[in-house]
């Protein structure tokens, strides 16, 4: 959902233990919006998000227009290590240009991408929460930890195999693509931020940001709002999108969401829906607890065996 689903949400009502591992009870997908969360999918899980989407792209001052449909394709896999995925992204778009001179079809891969996600840093890792049993007040008031964010790292290649009207003539055929990603758990609330610097080294860089917040209403439903900035010598705008997904079952995930900006060169709509499937069959759950420090009363009482044992291995007189 949000690219975050109801699963990250939940994560905030079982931070009694320290779960150091990526999978969650149910879906965690970066659908139906466009940033993406910190945490993997989980070692050995494989996870498909599909959407469909129409787009309406009109531009004032270069008087044209594109009317099309699109469709984009995650596949993620988590592998190696439990923080650690890998992920191919593919956009392809089908559409119709159309301005004062000419009116022609245009169709192919906007975006192809092959790439690895890290996470470098978990607040709850080896962390326990203590609990009030004496006050309700202080297990539910603000905790200024929730303000450490949980960071991931991204690193991949864009492909450019095939030169298309999507693309600019001198992109050249690989080129790199790197992410910072922040994630915070806030009550039934997650905000992530992803800092973007795409087509590193070419002629025409672009770099961005997304910031996500994503609200769980029920164990099924979640709402969220996005902001998209980018920013390049080509290209600049912001875009505003919203949405919701429905949870079908634990790894079946619906969604829809649209997109608007707010100018005119070009002015944007864009609308879609889309599913997430996740199989998990291959994954072992991995638990780890942060370590329970022991009492005055168990220390002194291992200091007290330790002492009896020291006054056992006194030999006795001859």
């Amino acid at each position: 959902m949000n690219r975050i689903t109801a699963p990250l949400i939940l994560l905030g009502f079982f931070s009694f233990s320290n779960i150091n591992a990526q999978y969650t009870d149910v879906i965690n997908s970066n659908r139906p919006g466009k940033s993406m969360s910190a945490f993997s999918v989980g070692k050995t899980v494989f996870q498909a998000e599909f959407g469909v989407y129409g787009v309406n792209e009109k531009h004032d001052l270069l008087d044209y227009q594109a009317k099309g449909i699109g469709t984009d394709l995650s596949l993620r896999y988590g592998a190696f290590l439990e923080q650690l995925e890998f992920i191919i992204d593919l956009q392809y778009q089908n559409d119709n240009f159309e301005n004062y001179y000419e009116n022609y079809n245009r169709k192919a891969f906007k975006q192809s991408t092959v790439a690895a996600k890290y996470l470098i840093y978990d607040p709850n890792k080896n962390y326990e929460e203590k609990i009030d049993v004496l006050s309700w007040k202080n297990n539910h008031k603000f905790k200024f930890r929730s303000l450490l964010p949980a960071v991931g790292i991204y690193a991949g290649m864009n492909l450019n195999f095939t030169n298309n009207e999507f693309s600019f003539p001198s992109d050249p055929k690989i080129s790199p693509k790197a992410m910072l990603i922040t994630q915070n758990q806030l009550g039934k609330s997650v905000f992530v931020t992803n800092i973007i610097a795409d087509k590193i080294g070419t002629e025409f860089p672009s770099y961005g940001y997304i910031v996500t917040l994503t609200r769980g209403f029920t164990p099924e439903w979640i709402g969220f709002v996005e902001t998209q900035g980018y920013i390049s010598d080509y290209y600049a705008d912001n875009v505003l999108r919203g949405g919701a997904a429905y949870l079908i079952q634990e790894n079946i995930q619906l969604d829809a969401n649209i997109s608007v900006n707010f100018k005119n060169t070009p002015s944007l709509l864009v609308g879609g829906v889309g599913i997430s499937w996740r199989f998990d069959e291959n994954y072992t759950e991995i638990l780890l607890r942060a370590p329970q420090e022991k009492s005055k009363k168990d220390k002194k009482g291992k200091s007290k065996s330790k002492d009896k044992k020291r006054l056992d291995e006194v030999p006795a007189p001859k």
